[in-house]
């Protein structure tokens, strides 16, 4: 199964205010323009800002209307179908909100196709619509209407112009007999019955997303996902480390534990050991013995009677000796195998205690590499951005002594260096070397070696992917190669 997944969140609001109508609607100067593509958490790209789009009553599609703010759409349809006896107050939920979408790349796919996005540029005034995304909007609204009823829908507006195209809906939750109750409409009696209408909402929206390639997400029940605030995840963070670090230490005090009872049982075994040593001389010295004084017995070499009782007594010092030595030898026996134990037990604490600390290491390596991450991210596309900027606004002369430098080539060409380098990375040399000539770059030839050094960690490596994909995409008279 495809790990795209749909997207469809649901909120109820009191209203619709100015400021989330404009947003919906673009609405907006170019003063607004400027500070909201200025956004991290947006990135809005008022080059294809012309590209969004609404759907409207029969699922028509036209550009945005901006003649009414939503709000006023939402206050005309109560007004319109509200019960008069319904009591509407100021704390009732007066629309609902909804956000679908899906996988990013998906639904990019559906916008524009294999048209070349610059993701981190106002210039993509060529691209051009695609039928597929229009048909998914239509396919979208006409589930809402289906769901919600077409005549309670004051907005469904489609974004292109962000990072993931998407679209806003947004519906008066108005009952059959005229009342206005978000509750009843998307929820239920209580907590059980408003999570299985969620759950039959998602997956009858799963049929029409299925149509495009996206599939419904894990059921909760399932996976145990939920939503999660940014302090709730951050307090998720500290009690793994906590729980790892506690784990840590159970393991450490348990060794400590075993190393002195293994030292214990080692001094017994040892013990034991000489004990059963000094008696076994002992059992042989006493048979050499009885032995001799039988040889004597034989060959009338002393008082018969007398050598009859010394054997008698040497006998018996023999039997005593032996129940001595097989004492000895069962608690050697035991003593070998509670120590065997004890070893096997150490063996497991330190393998679970290295483990717990392998866990630990990577678990904070990953999360420090997921912030750097995030970091990277939201900072990259600002900085392409204000590079262009400074470039633009310098003069000719000093703007040649930068030509293919780095940075002026991150700055006009960063989708084409961060894919040629993704290519890299992945170890698909062919591929990031028909990319760069693709884009009019030198690509390489078998001149140099390339790959991971055996010592090179993620970092290292990622940066000379960049650093060599600058190199690819120069024109081919300045083209650096490499070979496998």
């Amino acid at each position: 199964m495809s790990d795209k997944k749909q997207m469809m969140d649901i909120k109820a609001v009191k209203s619709v205010s100015v400021a989330v109508s404009d947003e919906h609607q673009r609405n907006w100067g170019d003063e607004l323009f400027e500070r909201k593509s200025k956004d991290p958490d947006h990135n809005y790209d008022r080059s294809r800002t012309g590209l969004n789009f609404q759907v409207g009553r029969g699922g028509e599609i036209t550009p945005i209307d901006k003649t009414r703010r939503i709000g006023e759409k939402v206050d005309a349809i109560i007004a319109s179908k509200a019960n008069p006896k319904a009591r509407i107050t100021a704390i009732s939920n007066r629309a609902v909100s909804i956000i679908f979408g899906g996988n990013r790349e998906r639904m990019r796919q559906l916008a524009f196709d294999d048209q070349t996005l610059n993701e981190y540029s106002e210039d993509n005034g060529h691209l051009i619509r695609q039928p597929g995304i229009e048909q998914w909007a239509k396919d979208v609204y006409d589930f809402v209407c289906r769901e919600f009823g077409e005549d309670n829908i004051a907005s469904f507006i489609v974004h292109l112009d962000e990072m993931n195209p998407h679209a806003h809906c947004v519906f008066v939750p108005m009952t059959p007999d005229g009342r206005l109750c978000a509750k009843e409409v998307i929820g239920g009696k209580n907590k059980n019955e408003a999570r299985q209408r969620m759950r039959t909402l998602h997956t009858r929206f799963a049929e029409v997303s299925q149509k495009y390639g996206l599939n419904r997400g894990d059921d909760i029940r399932e996976s145990g996902a939920r939503h999660r605030s940014t302090d709730e995840y951050n307090r998720h963070l500290h009690r793994e480390n906590s729980m790892l670090e506690s784990l840590i230490g159970d393991k450490q005090k348990r060794l400590v534990k075993l190393e002195e009872q293994i030292r214990k049982a080692e001094t017994r075994v040892k013990g034991l050991t000489t004990m059963i040593a000094n008696l076994e001389r002992q059992e042989m010295e006493l048979n050499d013995e009885i032995a001799q004084l039988k040889a004597d017995i034989e060959n009338g070499a002393g008082d018969v009677s007398e050598l009859r009782c010394r054997i008698a007594s040497l006998e018996a010092q023999l039997e005593s000796t032996g129940q001595k030595l097989a004492d000895k030898r069962l608690k050697l026996k035991n003593a070998d195998r509670q120590l065997a134990d004890l070893q096997y037990e150490l063996h497991n604490v330190k393998e679970k205690r290295d483990n717990a600390q392998k866990d630990y290491l990577e678990f904070t390596d990953k999360n420090q590499e997921q912030l750097r991450m995030r970091l990277t991210d939201a900072v990259f596309g600002r900085m392409v951005v204000d590079v262009r900027s400074m470039l633009a606004a310098m003069p000719p002369d000093q703007k040649a002594d930068l030509d293919g430098e780095f940075l002026t080539t991150v700055a006009e060409q960063p989708n084409e260096i961060l894919k040629c380098a993704m290519y890299l990375f992945l170890g698909y040399l062919d591929g990031a070397t028909q990319f760069a000539q693709s884009c009019g770059g030198g690509g390489s030839d078998t001149s140099l070696p390339w790959g991971r050094k055996n010592d090179e960690d993620d970092r290292r490596f990622a940066y000379r992917c960049m650093m060599q994909a600058h190199r690819m995409m120069k024109p081919s008279q300045q083209k650096h190669g490499m070979r496998r």
